[in-house]
């Protein structure tokens, strides 16, 4: 695994699995929310978003946490190692939940409460994304490997296994 993209509904674990994924290959970790949004929740426009997308990519060695569905495809093809994490909604709205009033290193501000948006994104993301991902999962899958996550315990498992192959 040299270049790998963690992709799956917000709220589902995908960054804490990133940093985790992180510490265990060394490999350096570009966090798509930290690129697209700016501190005064603004964000750069597509045009610098798909750049720096392109210059991430032509780099020898990556981690890409976050879905933004628009560049999945390329990144795809790019890529090497594909985390999907397709969990609950329930668990994901929990997830989104429990970090509000926590600091972030992907966004650039304090989530203070749940956008209503946000939630619908949530709640709507296995019915309006999650087919449409697996579509492009099986387009590219004959020469990536594909991790499918039901749970985080599922992640852990991966990780702890993970870690212990990199030891060794």
């Amino acid at each position: 695994m040299k270049k790998a993209i963690v992709i799956g509904c917000p709220g589902s674990g995908k960054t804490t699995f990133s940093e985790k994924l992180q510490q265990c290959t060394g490999l350096p970790l570009f966090y798509l929310d930290a690129i697209w949004h700016k501190p005064d929740q603004t964000h750069i426009s597509r045009e610098d978003f798909d750049e720096r997308i392109v210059e991430i990519m032509s780099q020898k060695e990556w981690i890409i946490d976050g879905n933004y569905g628009r560049t999945l495809e390329i990144r795809l093809q790019y890529c090497d190692t594909v985390f999907l994490f397709d969990l609950p909604t329930e668990v994901c709205i929990q997830g989104a939940t429990e970090r509000l009033g926590k600091g972030r290193y992907d966004i650039p501000w304090i989530e203070r409460e749940l956008d209503p948006k946000f939630r619908q994104e949530i709640e709507t993301f296995a019915e309006k994304n999650l087919p449409g991902i697996y579509e492009l999962l099986d387009k590219y899958k004959a020469d990536k490997q594909v991790i499918i996550f039901k749970s985080r315990s599922q992640a852990d498992e991966y990780l702890e296994k993970f870690a212990t192959i990199v030891r060794y």
